[in-house]
């Protein structure tokens, strides 16, 4: 049998060969669908090479109107490349749409793109953009537009622009901009780009939150005020740290009208950091839908009636990180690698997901890829060895040196780092734990010495270490900079075949072990409640929420 891509051209063979292998594991059936359709294949044709039918979704029960209320952390809006949270974007997604759409099973499909190919090398990918799309100001959505957007995502000079790192492979380093013509515009809606080197992970980094696509105009201090973009909604009015609400656009004619769009109102409540907070506004009825429930409180507002559990299995995890370059006292402690493997034998990852999240979830191994990656290598098991811990860390003459570990004031994350100092400290280290309201966290979460951070889940294991390891990137909060560790990484991006990147990545992990990076302690399966009656809103695999696609039965 021919399996074919969107625009009716073969499946690239290196896929096709790898659908045999995927076995019944969930996960893995998960991951794979993710690569297939990020190559170009339907959601139907994704899930036929593995024997499959695709889910139905049914939206014909969906009734047009009404308002929903989302209990969510509101923050302020800023360049879209430089989003740092799901939250910013799951507001702004209301008029800011994406390129490439990541669904709540892990594949991908057009949004503003109607169809994509990627040539077997994985050198060329050509753009088809959907026609018949206005932005709200009544221009044309054209393959400029694309074009630009891509450049823009390339500007490795802004500060904070974390796309820079998914798009690195189009990155003149002389220049900090994208490589001359690598962005080519084909005609008024189709877009090639020409990439010096093989890259297999741009279609998944479409689809990530700081790629929302922005009009020429667009500016990020009256984004507010002057919201221009595809989408069917506006905003109305945003407080940080208490509300945001978006409205339906009366006067534009959205392109997924018909499938889509449903809400009159969608209203985003913050009801700050303490889940007991969330509970009670369930309990009282104050809002429909909660953004994401950890530990004890997943069971208590299941246990609401008219309350509907969400969960689903991601690569969501948590780094409590060491920052190699953060200096303390005009020294450089976390530079020093008998320092950072002390830390990570004096710590249990077992213990962090039990205290850290009720066990909730799948002990990892400090390298931040997972079985759930396609390409995930097993390693030998770490070695916990607290008195190895405190012997190498005297002899690094740090015995008696404070290390302060930060973390954010919610349960979770605060949990697993209140473990993380207990452990340390049960060896023998000299900790100092300091905890942190979110207001004051984030304005410097990458450059503290020794912190805790969340990451969201993200289908290639490639995608997470060109964010957050390779040398100088905006996401780089470890301060890690291994050259071999870089080349790894960029053969591994270059490289379609599984098993191939699967040895690559066999090396790399092992790399970041050995180097002693970061305590990556656990997966996360993720939680939300939904009201009865309510779609659309069940916890998405990345933290999203999609305006569009809520609605009530």
């Amino acid at each position: 049998m021919t399996f074919k891509t969107r625009t009716g051209k073969p499946m690239p063979k290196v896929i096709v060969d790898q659908a045999h292998k995927v076995g019944e594991d969930e996960v893995n059936r998960r991951e794979f669908l993710a690569l297939a359709s990020a190559f170009g294949a339907t959601a139907a044709t994704a899930y036929g090479m593995l024997g499959m039918a695709a889910p139905a979704y049914a939206d014909g029960h969906a009734k047009a109107g009404g308002t929903v209320r989302i209990q969510m952390e509101v923050r302020a809006l800023k360049d879209p490349r430089t989003y740092d949270w799901s939250q910013i974007a799951n507001f702004s997604r209301g008029w800011l749409e994406y390129l490439v759409d990541y669904g709540r099973d892990g594949t991908f499909g057009p949004n503003l793109l109607d169809s994509w190919e990627i040539s077997e090398d994985a050198k060329t990918y050509t753009l088809n953009v959907r026609k018949g799309v206005k932005w709200n100001n009544g221009d044309d959505f054209t393959a400029d537009d694309v074009a630009r957007n891509i450049a823009g995502w390339c500007e490795k000079e802004v500060e904070g622009n974390s796309m820079a790192g998914r798009f690195a492979t189009l990155i003149d380093e002389a220049t900090g901009k994208a490589v001359d013509g690598s962005i080519e515009v084909v005609d008024s809606h189709t877009v090639k780009l020409n990439l010096p080197k093989p890259d297999i992970s741009l279609i998944p980094g479409m689809a990530d939150y700081p790629a929302a696509i922005v009009h020429s105009s667009h500016n990020p201090d009256d984004m507010l005020s002057n919201p221009v973009g595809t989408g069917p909604y506006l905003p109305d009015g945003l407080e940080v740290g208490v509300k945001a609400a978006l409205v339906r656009n009366e006067n534009h004619t959205w392109w997924g009208a018909e499938s889509g769009a449903w809400m009159d109102r969608i209203e985003y409540i913050d009801y700050g950091t303490d889940p007991a907070a969330w509970v009670a506004a369930a309990e009282s009825e104050e809002v429909d839908m909660l953004y994401s429930v950890d530990g004890e409180f997943i069971d208590l507002v299941s246990s609401l009636d008219g309350w509907v559990e969400n969960e689903i299995v991601t690569a969501a995890t948590i780094v409590i990180r060491p920052n190699q370059l953060a200096e303390i006292d005009g020294k450089t402690p976390y530079a020093d690698i008998r320092v950072r493997k002390a830390i990570a034998m004096a710590v249990d990852n077992s213990v962090l997901l039990e205290l850290g999240y009720d066990g909730r979830g799948q002990v990892a191994e400090n390298h931040h890829v997972g079985p759930m990656h396609p390409e995930y290598a097993e390693l030998p098991a770490m070695k916990h060895d607290p008195a190895g811990a405190k012997a190498l860390l005297d002899e690094a003459g740090m015995g008696d040196f404070e290390m302060e570990i930060l973390s954010i004031d919610d349960a979770w994350r605060k949990n697993t780092t209140d473990a993380v100092a207990a452990q340390l400290r049960d060896a023998g280290f000299n900790i100092k734990r300091t905890i942190l309201p979110g207001s004051t966290f984030w304005n410097d979460w990458a450059k503290y010495p020794f912190s805790s951070t969340n990451w969201n889940h993200r289908p290639l294991g490639v995608q997470i270490w060109a964010l957050a390891y390779r040398t100088g990137e905006a996401w780089n909060e470890f301060g890690y900079s291994n050259p071999d560790f870089d080349a790894n990484l960029e053969e591994a991006l270059a490289t379609a075949d599984i098993e191939k990147r699967r040895a690559l990545m066999a090396k790399g992990q092992a790399m970041l072990q050995e180097d002693a990076v970061t305590i990556q302690p656990y997966w996360r399966s993720l939680y939300n409640h939904t009201v009865d009656g309510l779609e659309g809103g069940a916890h998405h695999i990345s933290f999203e929420i999609h305006p569009a696609k809520l609605h009530w039965t």
